[in-house]
C-alpha cells in the first residue's frame, strides 16, 4: 500500500479543524486551534470532529462516481472517455483520485475511531461518533471490493506504521473483504443509536448498507447464496418497517437542496460551500451541468449526456416519436433525470421563472451563450445539480462558488432498500408472488408512476429494470453489473454489448427547427444514431478495474494472488 493512504488517516484531525459546518445538522462549534492533545475531549467536539468524514476524504471520489457507476454501466455519455470504450488503465487520473479517495476515508475513519475510544466525553456520544467512523469505513471497503476485487485490508494505521509494513500488504480475497465489511458494520449496529439528527448516520442507516452488503456478498463464489439473500431481506425489512422513514411522496424533491437531510436518504455525502476548506464541496454539477448553467464560469458538461440506451430504458426513441410521448410520460423519474426537448423546471432559475431545456439552447435574450445545441446524445442530466446562484441561496441559504456547492450526493436511499428486499426475498429464484416483497416493489414503482397497478407477482428482470430508473446516475450502476457477473457474467455482457453507447447525428437541427416552428420533423438521411462505433469489448475480467499503476510500483504483491484471512480471528474492535 501507498504511505499517502495510510498519511492521510494520521492528518485526520487536522483536516477537520479547518473544515467548516456541513449543514445545520452537523451543530460544529468554531475552534481556531486544536492538537489531539485538546480535542475529542467533549460531546460536542467528537461530533465536530467527525463531521468532516461526511465531505472531504471523499472529494476525489466525485468523478470515478459517476465514470464508473454511470458511464461504465451505459447510462451516461462522456465522449473519448475510456469508461465508455472499456479501456480503462492504471494511469487514468479519475481512477488513481478514485482509489486514493477511497484509501484515504479508511486511514482517516481508522484514526479519528481511535481517539474517539480515548475521550473522556459521555458513552453515548462517543458510541454515536465511533459508529459513524466505521460506517465510512465500511462503505470505503464496499466500493473498493466492488471496484477493484481482492483488496488489502488496512485494519489499524498506527500498527501498519509502526510496523513498517504498509508497502507490503497483499491482497485479500473478496469474500474475506465483504466478511471484514460486515464485521466492521456489525460493530457500527452496535454503536450506533435508533435515531439521531436529521443527516447524521444512525442504526437503521448502516443497517440498509448491510443489507446492500449481504445482497452483493450472495453470488461473490460463483452461485447465489440462499442464506446471505436471507440476510439481505432480513435486514432490509428492518430497515422498511422499523426506521420510521419512508419515500418521499414526490421523486423529484428528493435532489433538491432544501431537502439535503430529507428522510428518504440514509447515507449522503454531505457537502458544503461554505468556508475555506477545499474537498469540503460538492463539484458535480460543474462536470455534468450544460455550459452557461450557472453564473461562475464552472460548468463544462453539456457535451455529455443522458445515453440513448438509458432514454430509451425509460421509453423514449427521439427520432421515433413526437416530444409529446415523453412530456405525457407516466414515469415521473424520466424528467427528474433527463433533460429532454418541451422539459421545464420550476426549481432551476426559479429567479428567471423557470428552466426550459429548449429555450436555454436557442435564445440569447434567456441565456447568453445560447446558440446550439450541446449534448451528443440530445439529454443532459438532471441529478446533482443545483440550479443557479439565486436557487443555491434558495435552497441552502447561503451562496455556491466556484466549483462548490452544497447539494448533498445521496448514496444509499430508502427507495434502494425496498428493492434490496424484493430481489432478496426471491431467493435463488426469478420471481417471487410474495406479498411483502411485491409491496416493496410496488411501493417504488407506483411513486413513479401513479397509474401503475399492483402485480400478482414480480420477476428478477422487473427489479433489474426498476434498479436502474430509480437509481440512474446515482453512481450505482455498475455495481450493479459486478455483483450480478459474480454468478451470472454472460447475462452482464450480453447487456452491455448491447447498449446503444454512442451517440446521434443530426439532432441540433431537429431541435432548432422545433424552437422555432413547433414541428418535430425527422430527416432520416441526416438525424440518426451513430451505429457506425463497435460495441465494448467486455469480457469477464471486464468487471475488475486496475489497481493504480504506481501503487503497483509501491507493492507489487498487488499483482500477485491474493491471500485467505479469517477476519474473524485475526481483527477486533
Amino acid at each position: 500500500m501507498k504511505f499517502n493512504y495510510l498519511k492521510y488517516g494520521i492528518l485526520a484531525v487536522v483536516l477537520a479543524a479547518g473544515t467548516s459546518s456541513c449543514e445545520d445538522f452537523l451543530d460544529r462549534p468554531t475552534i481556531d486551534n486544536y492538537n489531539t492533545d485538546n480535542y475529542y475531549e467533549t460531546d460536542d467536539q467528537c461530533i465536530s470532529g467527525v463531521n468532516y468524514l461526511y465531505n472531504s476524504p471523499w472529494y476525489d471520489f466525485q468523478r470515478g462516481f459517476i465514470k464508473v457507476g454511470e458511464v461504465l454501466s451505459g447510462n451516461y455519455y462522456w465522449s473519448n472517455s475510456p469508461y465508455l470504450t472499456f479501456t480503462v488503465n492504471g494511469t487514468d487520473e479519475d481512477l488513481v483520485n478514485m482509489s486514493y479517495s477511497l484509501w484515504a476515508v479508511i486511514g482517516h475513519t481508522n484514526t479519528v475511531y481511535d481517539l474517539l475510544q480515548e475521550s473522556p466525553a459521555s458513552e453515548s456520544v462517543r458510541n454515536q461518533c465511533m459508529g459513524e467512523c466505521l460506517t465510512w469505513k465500511a462503505l470505503a471497503y464496499f466500493y473498493l471490493v466492488r471496484t477493484f476485487g481482492d483488496v488489502p485490508i488496512i485494519h489499524n494505521n498506527t500498527e501498519e506504521l509502526v510496523n513498517g509494513t504498509y508497502n507490503e500488504k497483499y491482497k485479500v480475497q473478496k469474500a474475506d473483504v465483504y466478511e471484514y465489511i460486515i464485521m466492521t458494520l456489525e460493530k457500527a449496529m452496535e454503536l450506533l443509536p435508533r435515531s439521531s439528527s436529521a443527516g447524521r448516520i444512525d442504526y437503521y442507516c448502516a443497517e440498509g448498507l448491510m443489507a446492500k452488503v449481504y445482497l452483493t456478498k450472495a453470488g461473490v463464489t460463483g452461485t447465489l447464496n440462499a442464506e446471505d439473500l436471507q440476510r439481505a431481506a432480513t435486514y432490509a425489512k428492518d430497515v422498511i418497517d422499523n426506521s420510521g422513514r419512508s419515500l418521499l411522496t414526490n421523486y423529484s424533491d428528493v435532489f433538491r437542496l432544501a431537502n439535503n437531510t430529507n428522510e428518504e436518504s440514509l447515507i449522503a455525502w454531505r457537502w458544503t460551500a461554505e468556508g475555506n476548506q477545499w474537498t469540503s464541496q460538492n463539484t458535480l454539477q460543474s462536470d455534468l451541468a450544460i455550459d452557461g448553467f450557472d453564473e461562475f464560469g464552472d460548468c463544462w458538461g453539456g457535451w455529455n449526456g443522458m445515453s440513448v440506451d438509458l432514454q430509451e430504458a425509460f421509453g423514449v426513441r427521439l427520432l421515433e416519436q413526437t416530444p409529446d410521448a415523453w412530456i405525457n410520460g407516466t414515469d415521473t423519474r424520466r424528467q427528474a433525470t433527463m433533460m429532454l426537448p418541451s422539459d421545464t423546471y420550476s426549481y432551476f432559475w426559479q429567479d428567471k421563472g423557470g428552466f426550459d431545456y429548449l429555450r436555454f439552447i436557442y435564445d440569447t435574450d434567456y441565456n447568453a451563450g445560447a446558440g446550439t445545441l450541446q449534448s451528443a446524445t440530445g439529454s443532459n442530466t438532471v441529478k446533482h445539480l443545483y440550479g443557479n446562484a439565486q436557487d443555491h441561496v434558495s435552497g441552502a441559504g447561503h451562496s455556491a462558488a466556484y466549483m462548490k456547492n452544497s447539494l448533498a450526493t445521496h448514496v444509499l436511499r430508502l427507495s434502494d432498500v425496498y428493492l434490496i428486499y424484493a430481489e432478496a426475498m426471491m431467493g435463488t429464484a426469478r420471481s417471487t408472488s410474495d406479498a411483502s416483497a411485491i409491496d416493496a416493489f410496488y411501493e417504488v414503482r407506483h411513486r413513479a408512476q401513479s397509474t401503475y397497478t399492483r402485480p400478482t407477482s414480480i420477476t428478477w428482470e422487473d427489479v433489474w429494470n426498476e434498479r436502474r430508473l430509480e437509481l440512474a446516475m446515482e453512481g450505482d450502476r455498475w455495481y450493479d453489473y459486478v455483483r450480478v457477473a459474480y454468478y451470472n457474467p454472460q447475462f452482464c455482457i450480453n447487456e452491455l454489448r448491447n447498449q446503444k453507447r454512442n451517440s446521434f447525428f443530426g439532432l441540433d437541427d431537429l431541435y432548432e427547427a422545433y424552437y422555432n416552428t413547433g414541428n418535430w420533423t425527422v430527416d432520416e438521411t441526416a438525424m440518426r444514431y451513430d451505429d457506425s462505433v463497435a460495441a465494448p469489448n467486455v469480457t469477464e475480467s471486464s468487471f475488475t478495474l486496475p489497481f493504480p499503476t504506481e501503487d503497483v510500483v509501491f507493492n507489487p504483491h498487488l499483482m500477485e494472488d491474493p491471500i485467505h484471512e479469517d477476519v474473524r480471528s485475526l481483527y477486533s474492535y
